[in-house]
């Protein structure tokens, strides 16, 4: 049986994935407190001590705002860590799974972003985001670099669930509207690395798949209309928030100053993955969908 070792298990892609790889193999399910992703040595005296046939790496530094007072830090657990999970990877054959963002990208480009665009991160976050997949690269090896966007989950802090903490607390909401992108749930996250782990398993599996793909949900939207759709939804399932009056206005980025810059679209192409893995990704629309009704009916589902 194959051994997995699964970085940030407390984390919104990594509590989701608990769930799945156990369906590939022996899971070793590690947090951050068993796994300091800043400490070189650490990784790899963890990954020498369970020499494990499958890497999947969702930790990272994601305090976007917070990032650019301590770029340090996030360079070492978003930029230099991954590379030292590709060298310790490939000396024991083992694939990397990978997970990017869409912060890699300047945000100019008018329709989705593809693999083979150029990337400009305006934030360090993006940077070091870069700088992580530049080195799995550099390694080389079997690797999997997955870039996905706007991510949520019913476990752990996220946009949806603060929209939802807003609408319960304040009577008027005021959200950007002029950032784009795809919100993602964690769960599809999840379930799409299942799937392309159990395409790498077969005997017949093509290793010019192996690379750097885009993974995010189908369709666009801003942060301003993805707020209105979670409320909306919330509604659904919770009378208090029913009855009461809530607006939710729409305001331009410049309204909302913050230390990092953001993607004014990040909308990725998922075109690559659907060719290569078979994977068609739900509109987020449904996906939130679900999400909402799980955080408001069995919430830690």
């Amino acid at each position: 049986m194959k051994t997995i070792l699964l970085t940030g298990a407390n984390g919104q892609v990594g509590w989701e994935l608990q769930r799945v790889l156990p369906a590939a193999g022996r899971l070793v399910a590690l947090t951050r407190e068993q796994l300091d992703l800043a400490n070189p040595d650490a990784i790899r005296n963890v990954i020498r001590y369970y020499r494990p046939d499958i890497i999947v790496n969702p930790a990272a530094y994601t305090a976007v705002d917070k990032a650019e007072s301590d770029a340090a830090v996030a360079q070492a657990v978003n930029g230099t860590a991954p590379g030292v999970l590709a060298e310790e990877a490939g000396k024991l054959g083992a694939l990397l799974v990978h997970y990017s963002t869409d912060y890699v990208f300047n945000g100019n480009k008018s329709g989705p972003y593809t693999e083979t665009d150029a990337t400009d991160p305006q934030s360090v976050y993006g940077k070091t985001k870069l700088a992580g997949e530049e080195a799995i690269r550099a390694v080389g090896g079997k690797h999997l670099i997955l870039r996905t966007s706007w991510v949520y989950g019913v476990h752990g802090g996220n946009f949806v669930k603060t929209v939802l903490r807003l609408a319960r607390e304040r009577d008027a909401l005021r959200i950007v509207n002029d950032q784009f992108g795809a919100p993602t749930w964690a769960r599809l996250l999840a379930n799409a690395t299942g799937q392309i782990l159990q395409q790498c398993s077969a005997a017949d599996f093509d290793e010019s798949h192996y690379g750097l793909y885009h993974l995010s949900a189908g369709g666009r939207t801003s942060w301003y209309h993805y707020a209105e759709e979670i409320v909306r939804l919330a509604r659904l399932y919770d009378a208090d928030l029913r009855e009461k009056p809530l607006t939710i206005e729409g305001i331009p980025t410049s309204a909302y100053p913050l230390p990092a810059s953001r993607p004014a679209n990040s909308v990725l192409a998922n075109d690559k993955i659907r060719h290569a893995f078979g994977l068609h990704q739900p509109l987020w629309q449904d996906d939130l969908a679900e999400c909402v009704r799980l955080i408001k009916t069995s919430p830690e589902s």
